[in-house]
């Protein structure tokens, strides 16, 4: 029996897919970073009961530290982006969550860079109030020591190719960091949109992402790039494809990070030698993602088509899709 709802809805679920490819299928999966982040403050003392907690969010973090701050006694205050829709707003204002939200902008980075303005404003106002800084304190890896203890028990023995979203870092670098050392030998694909500054690609803009959550136009100093085996950048139409296919071939209504990994995992599995199991991450469900994605699905192409631009230089990079070595890239980059 669990002690509150976000230790029963933090808990993911292992799919098995194909006999060596596996879905990791939260349904909102930063509930494991926001969790473990709070139990860290609480037991260090650097955060008390009735403390207010506050974070930029432009979705599934907001629900997740919503929820952990519900847990554990404490308020919480959001500064969200337009991608935070109503049934998330409705949620968050019964939990008593104090949000806001930005003016609607033309791209990510100014999304971005207004939500953190925002909260330093707010800070200022308010110096009692904790920044949670998911985009930058480490203490976010926390929680997914327990994602790790699972999938060590569930994966089968030997190499284990974890595919999924960037992002912050904190999830497919934290499962990594825990599986590794574990013993486990593991293999790092991270899933990237165009315009994130992340691994480079800022350069090339996608406007009709709407997946911010996996990538970035600020820097993200909570990300290890060097854990990083592979990336592979993917725009709107490959990622909502995925997604489709998905949903039709295995039935898991998950959103278009998911679709972006899936369609990656697949790439990845017929590129390489068999005797590895493959885990793409599925952070959370389709439903926020109805009437900006999925309502297009009768437009989504046939994934079979589809293969990524393999690129040495980031100068390459171009899309719907391309992909690398990020270790080579690095090398090429520092001029070794």
């Amino acid at each position: 029996m669990h002690a509150h709802i976000a230790e029963a809805v933090k808990q993911p679920d292992l799919i098995r897919v194909r006999a060596d490819l596996l879905c990791l299928r939260f349904e909102t999966m930063k509930i494991y970073s926001a969790l473990g982040a709070v139990r860290h403050l609480l037991d260090s003392g650097a955060v008390k009961q009735g403390d207010t907690l506050i974070d930029s969010s432009s979705g599934i973090y907001a629900q997740a530290l919503a929820l952990a701050c519900h847990r554990f006694g404490l308020k919480c205050h959001i500064v969200g982006s337009t991608t935070v829709d109503r049934t998330l707003r409705v949620q968050l204002e019964i939990l008593g969550v104090t949000l806001e939200q930005v003016e609607p902008s033309k791209n990510l980075r100014l999304d971005q860079e207004l939500r953190v303005r925002r909260i330093s404003e707010i800070l200022k106002a308010n110096p009692s109030y904790h920044w949670m800084r998911q985009y930058h304190d480490e203490i976010h890896y926390y929680g997914y020591r327990e994602v790790a203890d699972v999938m060590d028990r569930e994966v089968p023995p030997g190499g284990i190719s974890l595919v999924g979203g960037v992002g912050s870092g904190a999830s497919t670098g934290g499962i990594a960091t825990y599986l590794r050392e574990a013993g486990r030998d593991v293999t790092v694909v991270g899933v990237q949109p165009f315009g994130s500054v992340t691994f480079g690609s800022e350069h090339v803009s996608d406007p009709d992402m709407i997946i911010a959550g996996i990538g970035s136009a600020i820097e993200f100093k909570n990300v290890r790039h060097a854990l990083y085996d592979r990336i592979h950048w993917v725009n709107f139409e490959c990622a909502l494809s995925g997604a489709v296919e998905l949903l039709r071939s295995t039935g898991i209504f998950a959103g278009l990070s998911a679709g972006a990994a899936y369609l990656a995992t697949l790439w990845e599995r017929r590129r390489r030698s068999t005797g590895r199991t493959y885990v793409f991450i599925a952070a959370d469900t389709g439903h926020r993602y109805v009437d900006s994605a999925f309502a297009r699905h009768r437009g989504a192409k046939d994934i079979d088509i589809l293969s990524p631009h393999e690129i040495t230089s980031l100068d390459e990079l171009r899309q719907p899709w391309s992909t690398a070595s990020w270790p080579d890239i690095s090398a090429a980059r520092r001029g070794t």
